[in-house]
């Protein structure tokens, strides 16, 4: 027996309604636009995909209330259709954690480090941010940014200051002293992704998400994410 795009489409609603019913905890019925409106206040992925949800649920109900028999469905979903539900279904019951994406070595740097150590790992690795401890505490994010500020409040005319700053001379010349914030590994990337997105919305630009085990400044860094990294977020 051949399976319907209108079958595995109604398969893929389904979870989903289901899923929106656990997050609200809903016991009774109710309309899959209210359990939208209500889900998407505790589940940044149904905020993420509201609009497509809300054209889903219209597109079911012409499938189920228009079919007249088994093999006739008045609308039957394109397979492109098929595949973006399955895959909004799929990613809201099995969203990918920042421990499992993000999570890797981080180099870390003491406030004492020269300036020069960071500027050979800018030129060998690419790197942009650079979190600075003193022993194990964490001091604060260094940026190419705040190393711009420092140079060009140094300047004296057109003469380059010789004197090499260390990174806790570089930290007071970040315009925004808290450019990151702690996360733990077990929140979602598109929780990661809208925590920047808030960042923005309100003025405060995070130029990174250093990950820990619960989200504490004192456990150890094991990974970061960027705002380029969120980028290539689908």
């Amino acid at each position: 027996m051949t399976i319907q795009n209108s079958d595995r489409f109604l398969t893929a609603f389904n979870r989903i309604d289901h899923r929106l019913r656990d997050i609200v905890g809903a016991k009774d019925f109710m309309p899959f636009y209210r359990l939208i409106d209500q889900a998407k206040k505790k589940d940044v992925l149904v905020r993420k995909y509201e609009d497509d949800l809300r054209s889903y649920a219209d597109l079911r109900n012409a499938i189920v209330h228009h079919r007249t028999s088994m093999e006739f469905v008045i609308a039957e979903p394109h397979i492109d259709v098929v595949e973006r539900i399955e895959h909004i279904d799929f990613t809201i019951a099995k969203p990918t954690l920042v421990g499992q994406m993000f999570r890797k070595k981080v180099l870390v740097f003491q406030e004492r480090d020269s300036l020069r150590h960071v500027l050979k790992v800018i030129r060998h690795r690419k790197f942009t941010q650079f979190p600075v401890y003193h022993k194990d505490q964490f001091k604060g994010l260094v940026t190419t940014v705040g190393i711009t500020n420092w140079l060009a409040s140094m300047m004296g005319g057109n003469q380059i200051p010789k004197q090499i700053p260390t990174l806790y001379d570089i930290l007071m010349h970040e315009k925004n002293r808290v450019n990151y914030k702690f996360v733990s590994r077990y929140i979602t990337i598109y929780e990661a992704e809208d925590i920047f997105k808030q960042g923005v919305e309100r003025g405060r630009r995070f130029e990174a998400l250093l990950i820990t085990e619960h989200g504490k400044p004192q456990q150890k860094l094991i990974g970061i994410i960027t705002p380029l990294d969120i980028v290539k977020i689908d």
